[in-house]
């Protein structure tokens, strides 16, 4: 097995472990996975607001949480969302250093009051989605993806912090295998999010899409 350190090494990069937790570093920024910035997009008011909850929306299923599976967990926040709106979710990332960051965030988040009981619908698998999702014990209702795609943000630091990402993980080289795993799990949804002015994902056009700002999120409804 490739030594984490290793992968960050050869990336030009450093892992360190600190009081904060696990960080990964360029010598001048820094990216640590940290839930904790997330909590006002988690009070209710502002949760139901938020575009991929609505977009994700189930109908209930009597009293079982609805099971979502993000494919492409990368730090977490989405999913965090997705358990806080009532699912149990499954976390899949690719990348084992990406992976150890998000790992490292769950386990502080399973001490801290508010987080706690949300992060315990939170379930990390690390591996390829395209093979994971063929093997599913389960039924999702709902299948996450969000390919990486070319930051355009006019955030200066959001742009390095994610430039410092893809050192380690590159864009989704195959889209229409990843689309059509997601779709073989046959989900009530497959929800993709995608830059505002992006292409569908894998020429595939949707159901319909929510649009905000600077995100849309493709919604392609499967029948059941």
């Amino acid at each position: 097995m490739t030594n984490i350190h290793d992968i960050v090494e050869e990336a030009g990069l450093s892992l360190l472990e600190g009081p904060e937790g696990l960080t990964l570093t360029d010598g001048t920024m820094n990216v640590r996975g940290d839930f904790t910035r997330m909590l006002p997009r988690l009070k209710p008011a502002n949760l139901n607001r938020e575009l991929l909850v609505k977009a994700a929306k189930v109908k209930a299923d009597g009293d079982e949480r609805p099971r979502a599976v993000d494919a492409t967990a990368g730090l977490g926040d989405d999913s965090l969302l997705l358990a806080a709106a009532g699912f149990d979710v499954t976390l899949i990332e690719r990348n084992p250093v990406i992976a150890a960051l998000l790992q490292d965030a769950l386990e502080r988040a399973a001490h801290h009051p508010e987080l706690s009981p949300i992060v315990e619908h939170m379930q990390l698998v690390e591996g390829e989605s395209v093979e994971l999702l063929a093997h599913l014990d389960f039924i999702p209702d709902i299948v996450l993806l969000d390919p990486m795609f070319p930051g355009k943000s006019k955030d200066a630091a959001a742009k390095k912090k994610l430039q410092m990402l893809q050192h380690l993980e590159q864009p989704c080289d195959d889209e229409q295998a990843l689309l059509d795993a997601a779709c073989a799990a046959h989900p009530r949804k497959v929800v993709i999010k995608r830059p505002i002015k992006g292409p569908h994902l894998a020429g595939r056009k949707p159901s319909y899409s929510l649009s905000g700002k600077a995100i849309r999120y493709d919604v392609i409804a499967l029948p059941r």
